[in-house]
């Protein structure tokens, strides 16, 4: 019960308390919205205040917006009025200017700034006019005058440039080709700029405005005054190379890339033209060593053929051969200096010319300078053809040191003219082509020249055939153009069909070694079917024998062997086989002499036992002791007058006869020697054992 009545108390208080609470909201919600009431009235107030406002502050702001607007109407139309007053004026406020004419190198004229300003001033209003009055006097007026200050700025553009198109000297050119090939940095003076950096800035700002106002005449007055200046230097650096050459080895023996920095005064001397160029000197070494050779050669008595003038390998070292090889050192001094020209135009048009038009304008700077040096290159081959022709093999070496060397250039050619025209690219090429083709036909009509050779003249004596030494000294100049005679051996089917079936690293050198076996299995097949014109069959031997045994000589003492081993592993001992076949065709010389005499065993029987000689057996020795000195008497003075000129082979061919003869000729001595078989066995039993092999020793020497 006492609970139920505290739940009671307890329910009453807190709804007493809600109640409380409740009045006290709704006291709190009336003043809210006594408050909204108030703040609603003080809106509208402030509204109907902005209203007012607005309606008041709208026209004066209309107003002075509009008056802004007019007063920068007034204002363009004013500037619009001067600029259009000035498009009038324009003509008569730089005549004086464009009569006059930029000064930059002309006396009397204007400043190139100023000059500039007055002509953009008239390219304005000529668009003005064109755009706006294209039927107005005023648009003749400056249209003239403007094409009159284009013109003259055309003009300055070109009398700036002819006042720096001075030619470089022969001198400073082979000094910037020897400068690119020096190696240290010591003493190399830098490439003095063709136009100076002021004037090159002049024709920058000049150029940059032609080609901007659409007036490009300049570009083909720049391509044909540096073309010009191009070809000068070309055509200085030619005479130069006549002049030096008149009494000289070599053409640029006279220029200063062949002097050292530092010359003795003492001791003259030369400096080594360039590494690209130095393979074109080394071929008058060699001729130089032949004509040692040949002085050897006399002094000494030995000789290796008759020094005659070949039908079709070696010509007489004449003036003519010697202009051949300068003209080639010459032709190869001027494509080298063409290059080093062109990149020197190239480096100094950059800035001038704008990079669009550079092509076309290069173009027409190295145009005529390449076909002066394609048509050089095409005289060359036309002469070395016309060598071939004639079977004088010897000038035509001159096309591969020319062809290694362009080869070798190409590269750098070709970065240089990559963005000129196909036709350009191509002149190049066409040098490469010719000489390529020329070289092509001088080495396959070399082998047919060993197939037809109609020379029927041998020596006399069986020594080394002019032919022999001369195809051997052939093949050795080629060596040093292994590389380059690959390319050009390389697009033969034949050669290509045979380099398959070799097994080498180095295809170039595998090539050359398939034509070099070539050219030696030809030389043999001519010298066998020359060697039959011999009658004397000990002499047919000496001659194969000489030239065979020179040919392995010449193999083995140069790279030549190398090569040919490629190709043919096994021929060396080719050689040392058909020499041993050839020692034994010439031992066949003494059959005769060796069936006048015989073996103990081959001797009538009475001799052997000691009976007494019949007069038939006397006679039989006396024929036989008669008969074998007159023949060995024959053959020393027969072979006396052969000629082995090799001193091994030789003394090896006098050792194997007397082997070959004493032997046997000793024991027939010894056997009837002392036997009564004469009353004068002087006059029979001429020589002894000894003295055969004294005169065998003098075999092969004429002097003896």
């Amino acid at each position: 019960m006492n609970l139920i009545e505290e739940q009671k108390l307890e329910i009453e208080n807190k709804l007493e308390k809600e109640q409380s609470n409740l009045d006290l909201l709704k006291e709190r919600i009336a003043k809210s919205s006594q408050i909204t009431k108030g703040i609603d009235t003080i809106l509208n107030t402030f509204e109907q205040r902005l209203s007012r406002l607005e309606d008041t502050i709208l026209p004066v702001y209309n107003e002075t917006e509009n008056l802004q607007k007019c007063q920068y109407n007034i204002e363009r139309t004013l500037q619009a009025l001067d600029n259009v007053i000035s498009y009038y004026e324009v003509s008569s406020a730089v005549e004086d200017v464009i009569e006059k004419g930029p000064g930059v190198v002309t006396e009397g004229g204007i400043e190139l700034d100023v000059y500039l300003h007055s002509l953009n001033r008239l390219a304005i209003a000529q668009k003005y006019f064109e755009k706006h009055i294209p039927q107005s006097v005023e648009l003749d007026n400056v249209t003239t005058l403007f094409n009159k200050g284009s013109d003259k700025l055309n003009s300055e553009f070109k009398t700036i440039l002819d006042k720096h198109n001075k030619p470089m000297l022969p001198v400073a050119l082979l000094n910037l080709i020897n400068n690119d090939e020096d190696t240290s940095n010591e003493d190399v003076p830098s490439t003095p700029s063709p136009i100076p950096e002021a004037a090159k800035t002049d024709l920058i700002r000049m150029a940059s405005w032609l080609l901007e106002n659409g007036r490009d005449e300049y570009l083909t007055v720049y391509g044909k005054v540096r073309g010009g200046v191009l070809q000068r230097s070309l055509t200085l650096l030619r005479n130069h190379q006549r002049s030096v050459s008149g009494g000289s080895v070599h053409g640029t023996a006279g220029s200063p890339m062949l002097r050292p920095k530092f010359q003795n005064r003492h001791e003259p001397s030369r400096r080594p033209s360039t590494r690209r160029l130095h393979q074109v000197f080394e071929k008058k070494a060699n001729r130089m060593l032949l004509r040692a050779s040949q002085t050897i050669e006399h002094s000494t008595g030995l000789t290796l053929g008759t020094r005659r003038a070949s039908s079709h390998l070696e010509t007489p070292y004449s003036g003519e051969e010697l202009d051949s090889e300068q003209e080639m050192e010459n032709y190869l001094v001027c494509v080298v200096a063409l290059h080093k020209l062109m990149q020197v135009e190239q480096s100094l048009m950059k800035g001038i010319i704008a990079p669009t038009h550079q092509p076309r304008v290069f173009e027409l700077i190295v145009r005529d300078a390449m076909d002066t040096v394609v048509q050089d290159g095409e005289n060359i081959a036309a002469r070395a053809k016309r060598c071939i022709s004639r079977h004088d093999f010897g000038a035509v070496l001159v096309i591969f040191p020319i062809l290694k060397q362009l080869l070798a250039l190409k590269p750098d050619f070709e970065r240089t003219i990559e963005e000129c025209d196909p036709n350009v690219r191509s002149k190049f090429d066409s040098i490469l082509n010719t000489l390529h083709a020329t070289g092509a036909k001088a080495l396959e009509d070399f082998i047919e020249s060993l197939r037809s050779d109609s020379v029927t003249q041998l020596p006399k004596d069986g020594t080394v055939h002019e032919l022999t030494s001369n195809v051997l000294m052939f093949l050795e100049q080629l060596l040093e153009y292994a590389d380059t005679l690959g390319r050009v051996l390389a697009d033969d089917p034949g050669y290509s069909l045979q380099l398959d079936k070799l097994k080498s690293s180095d295809k170039n050198k595998a090539l050359l070694g398939l034509y070099i076996k070539k050219v030696l299995v030809q030389l043999n097949h001519t010298l066998l079917s020359k060697s039959e014109q011999y009658s004397d069959v000990a002499l047919k031997a000496i001659f194969r024998l000489n030239n065979n045994n020179y040919v392995l000589k010449s193999l083995q003492r140069s790279n030549l062997l190398e090569l040919y081993r490629i190709s043919e592993p096994k021929c060396e001992q080719y050689y040392y086989n058909s020499i041993q076949e050839h020692k034994k065709s010439y031992s066949y010389s003494w059959s005769k002499l060796l069936s006048y005499i015989w073996s103990v065993d081959d001797s009538p029987v009475n001799l052997v036992h000691g009976e007494k000689l019949r007069d038939k057996d006397r006679a039989l020795i006396k024929e036989r002791f008669a008969g074998f000195n007159k023949e060995l008497e024959d053959i020393a003075k027969v072979q006396r007058s052969y000629s082995i000129p090799d001193v091994e082979l030789r003394e090896s061919l006098k050792r194997d006869n007397k082997e070959y003869i004493i032997p046997k000729y000793n024991a027939f001595y010894e056997l009837y020697s002392t036997i009564q078989f004469s009353k004068n066995p002087d006059k029979y039993v001429k020589y002894k054992p000894d003295e055969i092999s004294a005169m065998i020793d003098r075999f092969f020497d004429v002097a003896a």
